[in-house]
């Protein structure tokens, strides 16, 4: 597979007939994929747990209410107590890994700490835990009919409701989700 086929900051929509609850009506941020495989956030599956809760947790306070109220995201199924903040590439952060023009992705505590403080980034989605995937295996995935794929939107992501991702997602291929048969099958 060339670079030009790699699916790094695409967004994966979860077929209807996905049978993995990790993934069930889901979309992942692709953060990285090459011939070493591939690791995703998904950015619709809220935790139960808000930013100000984590924070809480982390010993920061935030005055902000609306980012008290934010919702931390399962990532996926791997390192689930592990924090990852998709974001805006403005800032500079202890552990930050450049997806593309418009995303970053950092793990270090220390972007948590500004955000708390009102000086993180403009747009962000926090998750715990990633979707991992084996050299070869999201590929063998998209030949079984289990993901769509689009381009990353930074509107979906950061400012549209968690319960409209999937639907919206799909949209953006001028797909109807909602319709698309749990069947799969090949020409």
């Amino acid at each position: 597979m060339s670079d030009a086929e790699y699916l790094r900051n695409q967004l994966l929509i979860a077929m209807p007939s996905m049978a993995d609850s990790n993934f069930t009506k889901g979309v992942t941020y692709v953060c990285q994929h090459n011939d070493e495989g591939a690791l995703g956030l998904v950015i619709n599956h809220p935790s139960g747990l808000t930013l100000g809760e984590l924070l809480q947790q982390l010993d920061y306070d935030t005055e902000d209410q609306n980012v008290a109220e934010l919702p931390v995201f399962i990532g996926g199924p791997v390192q689930n107590d592990r924090g990852f903040v998709l974001h805006d590439p403005q800032g500079k952060w202890d552990s930050t890994y450049s997806v593309a023009d418009h995303f970053s992705v950092t793990t270090s505590r220390d972007i948590l700490e500004a955000i708390a403080a009102g000086e993180g980034p403009d747009r962000y989605l926090v998750a715990l835990g990633y979707a991992g995937w084996a050299p070869g295996q999201l590929e063998d995935e998209f030949r079984q009919n289990a993901w769509l794929n689009t381009d990353a939107d930074a509107e979906l992501i950061y400012h549209l409701p968690t319960e409209q991702k999937w639907t919206a997602a799909a949209n953006n291929l001028g797909v109807d989700i909602n319709t698309l048969s749990g069947f799969v099958g090949h020409a």
